[in-house]
């Protein structure tokens, strides 16, 4: 059995559950967690007995995106440059493909996943969800990528698959966050009162287990090389890329100098706040 640090694993009833678990931050990602997310979708694959996974946050919260705190107020070293103290865009991009390679193993899972989002599903926890093939939201739940604005772009490139490319825009060119409601009316998932949640996803997911694991694996791979014809993989190369560059522009560099002088939450707060961030720094 894999031992995991960042989420839990278990079986029932034909269904895995693989819940985020690093709930004192909100779920945040650190540099284990989409390894183990890929190792814990490779289980659930492997094993005979699940037909749907079900993925979770523990605590308040699904996923606050990448745990960038310590990362943004330059108390990690270094990260991502070469021997010679400049970025290295080459060694950002493997180290960001990797994480999001990891992460869209849940697309690419045999078996169908389903993200139960509650609290937020902001940043790098929306991509989380995104990837996976069906999501239930509370109606109070946020889910977003807000580093659109400045020092980051969604990797997996999902959002303009999963919404259409006016909504993907209306999105991404604000950073905006909406709820679970508002998802659900533009076509993301199905949205239920918080105090439905667990009943809803375990409804749905019960649905799913009781269908052939051959006819499960047929429907979604015929779907998924429809996204795959619509240039997917070519996306995400771009979109990691951007993300990589969107760190190290001059907005990126004002945005991390602001990170170091008053603090992360501070820096976020002007990011999302709908204060103008200066061109050019």
């Amino acid at each position: 059995m894999t031992t995991y640090t960042t989420l839990t694993y278990e079986v029932r009833d034909a269904k895995a559950y693989l819940t985020l678990n690093r709930p004192e931050r909100l779920n945040a990602i650190d540099d284990t967690m989409p390894g183990e997310i890929r190792a814990a979708v490779e289980q659930a694959n492997a094993d005979d007995d699940v037909r749907v996974i079900v993925v979770a946050g523990a605590g308040r919260a699904f996923c606050a995106g990448y745990d960038l705190k310590q990362f943004a107020e330059g108390d990690v070293g270094e990260r991502w440059r070469s021997d010679s103290q400049h970025w290295d865009p080459v060694r950002d991009y493997r180290e960001m493909r990797r994480n999001t390679d990891d992460f869209f193993t849940l697309w690419r899972s045999l078996k169908p996943t389903i993200a139960k989002v509650h609290g937020y599903a902001v940043a790098g926890g929306s991509d989380i969800a995104l990837c996976c093939d069906l999501i239930v939201l509370a109606d109070n739940a946020r889910i977003g990528y807000p580093p659109a604005r400045v020092w980051g772009c969604p990797t997996t490139a999902m959002w303009v698959y999963r919404v259409g490319a006016e909504r993907a825009k209306r999105m991404l060119l604000t950073g905006d966050t909406i709820d679970g409601t508002t998802a659900a009316s533009w076509g993301l998932g199905e949205s239920v009162p918080a105090a439905e949640l667990d009943e809803a996803t375990e409804r749905l997911a019960d649905r799913i287990a009781g269908v052939p694991t051959n006819q499960l694996v047929m429907q979604k791979l015929m779907i998924n090389q429809a996204y795959d014809n619509m240039g997917l993989q070519g996306t995400q190369l771009l979109a990691t890329l951007f993300d990589g560059i969107a760190r190290h522009t001059p907005e990126g560099h004002w945005f991390k100098d602001l990170a170091e002088r008053e603090g992360f939450h501070a820096a976020v707060e002007w990011r999302d706040s709908g204060r103008r961030i200066p061109d050019g720094g």
